[in-house]
C-alpha cells in the first residue's frame, strides 16, 4: 500500500480514537454543544484556528495562488480581519448574552433577539448553505487522497466524511476541541516546513519569478501574478464584503465563542486566532505559486497543494505536509458538523417539534443528526465542482441573510423583527436576481453577493427609523 496513504490513514485512526475516548465523558447536551462553558483562552484559540484553517484556506487558496499569485492572500487576509472584529467587539458581547440566557447556538440568540419564525427561516437556510460548506471540506480531503493514492473523488469524500463524523458524533464540540489540539500542531508543523522547502526547490524567490515568467512568456501577466491586486478589485472587494462579516457572524464560530470560560478568554483566544491567520495566509500563497512554477500544465488548480507537497520536498517533510492538509480539512469539517447538528437538533427540532425534550434525548438527536449530515455532505460533495464554489455558496448566503440582522441587533435595541426579515429577504433576493439574471455581476465593480450584502445593510439601517423595535430589551 502507498506509504503516504498509510500515514494519513494512521493519523485518521488516531483522531477517531481521541474523539471516542473524550466522547465517553460527554453525558449532557451542554457538553456536546458548548463544552460546559469551560474553555480557557488557549483551548478557544486552538479550536478557532483549527476551524478557520480548512479546505478553503489550504487547498482552495493554493488553487487561487496557482492561478492568480500573490493576490490570493486576500482570501485568508479578509477572514483574519473578520476574526479581529469578532475578538474585540462581537465575541465579548454575544458571549455575555449567551452566558446569561444559557444559549447553545446562534439560533438561540436569533430567537431571543427577534422571534421563533426568524430563527426557523434562517436555520433552514443555514442547513443548506452549511451542507455546501461541509462538502467543500470533503472535496479537499478527496483531492489529497487522489494525489497520494489515486483514490477517486467519491471514495475520497466518503473516507473524509467517515473520519470526521465518527469522532464528532462521540463528543461534539468537546471531542473536536481536544482533537483540534493535535490537528493544530500537525497543520503548523507541516505548512511551516513545506513552504520553505517548496520555495527552495524552485530556486528561492528569484528562481520563482524566473520560472513563472517563463511559463507566462508575457511580462504584463507576470507582473500581475506578483502584484497584490492581480486577481482584480472586484474579486478583492467581494472577498472583503463576503469574508469579513462571515468570520465574525458564522454560527460555528459564535458557538465556539459560547464555550469560553469568561470574556478575557474570548478576547485573547480570538485575537490570537486572527493574528495567526494573517501570518498563515502567506504559506498557501507561496505553495500555490511554487506549484505553478514547477507544474504549469496541472489541469485542476485545486490539486496544486497536494501535488506540491508530494513532489517538491523530501519524503519525511512530504508525509508530514500531506498529513497537515488532511488535518486542516478535518478540523474545519468538524466545526461545520457542529453547525449542522446544532441547527437541526436545537434550532429546528427542539424549537418547533419538541420544546419539552429532555437533555439526554437532545444529545441523542444531535448525534443522529450528525450522522445524517455526514451522509448528505458526501452527496453534496459529488455535486459540487470545486472547493471555492462550495465555500462561496455558504459565505454568501450567510452574509447576505444574517449579517446585518445579527450585527445591528447585537448593538442596537431599535432593530426589530420586521426589519430583520425585510433585510434578509432583500439581501438574498438581490443576490439571486443578480447571480442568475445578470451573470453574477452587481452594481459598479461589485459582484452579486457583495451587492446583496450592501442592500441588506442599507435596508436594516433604514428599518431602525421606519419601524423601530418598541420593546425595551433586557440588558445582559
Amino acid at each position: 500500500m502507498n506509504i503516504y496513504l498509510i500515514s494519513i490513514l494512521g493519523y485518521a485512526v488516531l483522531l477517531i480514537g481521541i474523539g471516542w475516548f473524550i466522547g465517553k465523558h460527554v453525558k449532557e447536551a451542554s457538553d456536546f454543544f458548548v463544552g460546559n462553558r469551560k474553555f480557557s483562552w488557549q483551548l478557544l484559540f486552538t479550536t478557532l484556528i483549527a476551524a478557520n484553517i480548512g479546505a478553503g484556506s489550504t487547498v482552495g487558496v493554493t488553487g487561487l495562488a496557482f492561478k492568480y499569485g500573490v493576490s490570493s492572500w486576500w482570501w485568508i487576509g479578509c477572514s483574519a480581519m473578520g476574526s479581529i472584529i469578532l475578538a474585540l467587539f462581537v465575541g465579548p458581547k454575544v458571549w455575555e448574552i449567551a452566558k446569561k440566557y444559557n444559549l447553545y447556538t446562534m439560533g438561540d440568540y436569533l430567537d431571543l433577539r427577534y422571534a421563533h419564525a426568524f430563527r426557523g427561516v434562517i436555520s433552514s437556510m443555514m442547513v443548506i448553505g452549511t451542507l455546501a460548506l461541509f462538502s467543500g471540506q470533503l472535496i479537499g480531503i478527496a483531492w489529497i487522497l487522489d494525489v497520494v493514492a489515486g483514490i477517486d473523488k467519491p471514495m475520497g469524500t466518503m473516507i473524509g466524511a467517515a473520519v470526521v463524523t465518527l469522532y464528532f458524533t462521540a463528543g461534539g464540540v468537546l471531542s473536536a476541541a481536544v482533537v483540534n489540539i493535535v490537528e493544530v500542531v500537525v497543520i503548523f508543523a507541516g505548512f511551516c516546513l513545506a513552504a520553505p522547502h517548496a520555495l527552495g526547490s524552485v530556486g528561492g524567490w528569484a528562481g520563482l519569478q524566473t520560472m513563472v515568467g517563463a511559463n507566462f512568456a508575457d511580462s504584463a501577466k507576470t507582473a500581475a501574478y506578483f502584484s497584490w491586486d492581480g486577481i482584480g478589485y472586484t474579486a478583492i472587494i467581494g472577498y472583503f464584503l463576503m469574508l469579513v462579516p462571515a468570520f465574525c457572524i458564522s454560527p460555528g464560530l459564535i458557538g465556539k465563542i459560547y464555550t469560553a470560560e469568561n470574556k478575557r478568554a474570548v478576547k485573547i483566544g480570538t485575537v490570537l486566532n486572527g493574528l495567526v491567520q494573517f501570518g498563515f495566509a502567506f504559506l498557501p500563497m507561496i505553495l500555490g505559486m511554487c506549484a505553478f512554477a514547477a507544474f504549469p500544465d496541472l489541469k485542476n488548480a485545486e490539486l496544486a497543494l497536494p501535488t506540491a507537497m508530494k513532489e517538491l520536498m523530501p519524503f519525511g517533510v512530504a508525509a508530514l505536509a500531506l498529513a497537515a492538509i488532511f488535518a486542516a480539512e478535518v478540523s474545519t469539517a468538524d466545526a461545520v458538523l457542529y453547525m449542522l447538528s446544532s441547527s437541526i437538533s436545537n434550532d429546528l427540532y427542539k424549537t418547533f417539534f419538541r420544546p419539552d425534550i429532555y437533555d439526554k434525548e437532545l444529545l441523542k438527536v444531535s448525534r443522529v443528526a450528525t450522522l445524517v449530515c455526514g451522509l448528505l455532505g458526501v452527496l453534496f460533495a459529488l455535486w459540487m465542482p470545486n472547493i471555492i464554489t462550495a465555500l462561496q455558496i455558504f459565505y454568501s448566503l450567510m452574509t447576505v441573510s444574517i449579517g446585518a440582522p445579527f450585527l445591528v441587533g447585537l448593538f442596537c435595541d431599535k432593530a426589530s423583527t420586521k426589519g430583520a426579515f425585510i433585510s434578509a429577504i432583500a439581501g438574498v433576493s438581490t443576490t439571486l436576481i443578480l447571480q442568475f439574471g445578470n451573470a453574477g455581476k452587481g452594481l459598479w465593480i461589485l459582484n452579486a453577493s457583495s451587492t446583496g450584502t450592501v442592500v441588506a445593510v442599507i435596508v436594516m439601517f433604514a428599518s431602525l427609523y421606519l419601524f423601530p423595535n418598541k420593546k425595551v430589551l433586557q440588558k445582559a
